[in-house]
């Protein structure tokens, strides 16, 4: 993976306007950074949106994607078929319907997927060394045991519908990850930092303390 890396005051705010460019099947990711760049999009065109992983529990939980990402974005999307995953069926059950659901819908190949990366350089819910990295058959997996917290178990996508997506952008601010940017970015591929695994047209959007070790 050779990313388009791009450094900026604002990245959250470079994020919120390739979001709103797309008219197609988006995915987006859970966390605090992210969140920024949603409640900056005054309207989303996207036909589908899709999520990269979610924790199992309820919908309204504290620690759900699908929650902050309604409370940030979904109210303002308009039209769009908003494709949740369930992570109160738990991590198997709940990714055999998410994967159901996705192959219903035809396979699509997202337009857009944006992703987070966490401290020991995960992406999704694919944490360093877990078996999940190579799945390589199924495009959602159920993940029992969490790298990092909350220690709840996850649904995630895989590898391969990571890597098929038209663009993929990677949103990551703060110093505290400027050793998993390095990892991610400027190493070989490695399984212990998953996001090195991440392969496509790549742009990796930074501020300069998360960008300081590359």
């Amino acid at each position: 993976m050779q990313p388009d890396i791009q450094i900026s005051d604002d990245p959250a705010g470079t994020a919120a306007e390739l979001l709103a460019e797309v008219t197609g099947q988006l995915c987006i990711t859970g966390g605090s950074t992210p969140r920024a760049a949603y409640e900056r999009i005054a309207e989303l065109r996207a036909d589908g949106i899709w999520f990269t992983d979610e924790r199992c529990v309820p919908p309204d939980h504290e620690h759900s994607n699908f929650r902050m990402a309604n409370e940030a974005l979904l109210e303002r999307a308009g039209g769009a078929t908003v494709h949740r995953m369930k992570g109160e069926l738990g991590p198997a059950e709940g990714a055999a319907e998410y994967e159901r659901e996705y192959e219903l819908a035809g396979e699509p190949v997202f337009d857009l997927i944006l992703l987070g990366l966490g401290p020991d350089a995960h992406t999704c819910s694919l944490f360093p060394g877990a078996e999940a990295l190579g799945e390589r058959e199924r495009p959602v997996v159920g993940v029992e045991t969490p790298g990092m917290a909350p220690l709840v178990p996850r649904i995630s996508l895989t590898l391969p519908v990571v890597n098929g997506s038209g663009r993929i952008v990677f949103l990551v601010t703060g110093g505290d990850k400027a050793g998993a940017v390095a990892r991610a970015f400027a190493s070989s591929p490695d399984p212990s930092a998953p996001a090195s695994l991440v392969d496509g047209e790549v742009t990796v959007l930074l501020d300069e303390a998360a960008a300081r070790r590359l």
